[in-house]
């Protein structure tokens, strides 16, 4: 568990992903590091997480939703990448022939991991954030 007693229930704690990680299977514990890399190249300096809906994810202090702005989760058969609206129906051209929704798009767990495109779709939430920021 990643809270402590003492925490409130919105406190974002650091850690967890390697644990994540380590209890999905061995098959798909590669593209899970692969787009774990990609958001952290994206995302430099960025905290890493699993408190919110038990799936790693991302975040920069000081914004709204505790700065939270990608997740990554396992979801048989695919790696899904989560992200702040409207990034993908901004980037949908973008997105070929990848199932998605309004915040999430699925990667087959039997192909690469397409790293230019995650970096592309991460740097967008995190613009995504700071824009609501400012105009709050």
């Amino acid at each position: 568990m990643l809270r402590n007693a003492n925490s409130k229930s919105n406190d974002v704690l650091p850690g967890g992903v390697d644990e994540y990680i380590e209890k999905c299977p061995k098959d798909v514990q590669v593209r899970l590091t692969d787009i774990r890399i990609a958001i952290q190249a994206a995302a430099p300096g960025s905290t890493e997480t699993v408190s919110y809906f038990q799936m790693p994810g991302y975040f920069y202090e000081g914004y709204d939703y505790n700065g939270m702005f990608a997740w990554f989760s396992f979801k048989k058969p695919h790696v899904r990448l989560h992200v702040r609206p409207p990034v993908l129906e901004d980037n949908k051209e973008d997105l070929g022939g990848y199932a998605s929704t309004k915040a999430i798009v699925s990667f087959p767990v039997d192909r690469a991991i397409p790293k230019i495109l995650v970096k592309k779709l991460v740097k967008a939430s995190i613009k995504a954030m700071k824009q609501k920021n400012e105009s709050a």
